[in-house]
């Protein structure tokens, strides 16, 4: 029997989602407690492997199991042995075929930002910081020329392992509330490193010291070395993967109504 299982974190003390040899990272931790729960090793595809010290709020996973359950027991049972700061939102049962990564139509991300003189204290790690002032009128014309379909070489990582640098970005949105600013990214898939590469972009775009026409002509050149330094992990979130509206996976979790 195949479940999909969906899963919270929060990434700061991780070395990402992929299994490393240390351990240190969310899918061991995942998959300790899956054993733990089932008696029994278990082995796990993600949607999204998300990278040191950023989080998800429904990183969807798919496994194979001869163990009969209840779907909701995987959820109790699994989380009683799992650290705090990654939890088992939901689990169902889900037709063979299916493949938590290859069968996803799109992905989202969300970069939560803090504008302050200061830097954060009581939500640091969860959020990303700029102590200059930001305009949004220069970020969203800059964002405007990033979408469709692209070759993001210059936002890619020499570490990438994607077979193609194309992929169509479908949607920026850029919103404030208060002193927090959220841009949220919504793609066919991401290459490594891409969003955190966009955000430095578009934030020397909102502190003036570059102009809009600036990004497309980096997305044009596809030269990593002509745009921005790589943006902090802290503020990036893993909202989910969009699958087939008749697979019936849940789009949300909890996390989400926390989330500004």
């Amino acid at each position: 029997m195949r479940l999909a299982l969906g899963l919270s974190y929060r990434g700061s003390a991780y070395r990402g989602w992929q299994s490393q040899p240390d351990g240190l990272t969310v899918q061991d931790r995942f998959e300790e407690a899956l054993a733990r729960f089932a008696d029994r090793p278990v082995r796990t595809v993600c949607a999204g492997r998300t990278d040191t010290g950023v989080h998800a709020l429904n990183q969807v996973v798919h496994l194979d199991t001869e163990i009969e359950r209840d779907p909701f027991s995987w959820v109790r049972g699994t989380n009683r042995y799992l650290p705090p700061d990654i939890a088992v939102q939901w689990c169902r049962p889900i037709e063979a075929g299916f493949h938590a990564r290859n069968s996803a139509r799109g992905r989202r991300y969300a970069y939560l930002l803090l504008e302050s003189p200061v830097r954060p204290a009581i939500e640091a790690g969860a959020v990303g910081w700029v102590f200059r002032p930001l305009e949004p009128t220069p970020m969203r014309e800059a964002a405007a020329h990033l979408i469709g379909e692209h070759d993001f070489s210059a936002f890619r990582s020499a570490e990438c392992q994607a077979a193609s640098p194309v992929k169509t970005l479908r949607r920026i949105e850029i919103v404030r509330r208060g002193a927090y600013w959220r841009f949220e990214f919504e793609a066919s898939a991401f290459l490594h490193h891409m969003v955190r590469n966009l955000m430095g972009c578009l934030l020397a775009v909102g502190q003036g010291t570059r102009t809009p026409q600036w990004l497309a002509e980096v997305l044009a050149a596809g030269d990593r070395s002509r745009a921005a330094p790589t943006f902090a992990p802290d503020g990036l979130y893993f909202l989910g993967p969009d699958y087939d509206a008749n697979l019936e996976l849940p789009e949300r979790t909890a996390a989400f109504d926390w989330l500004p």
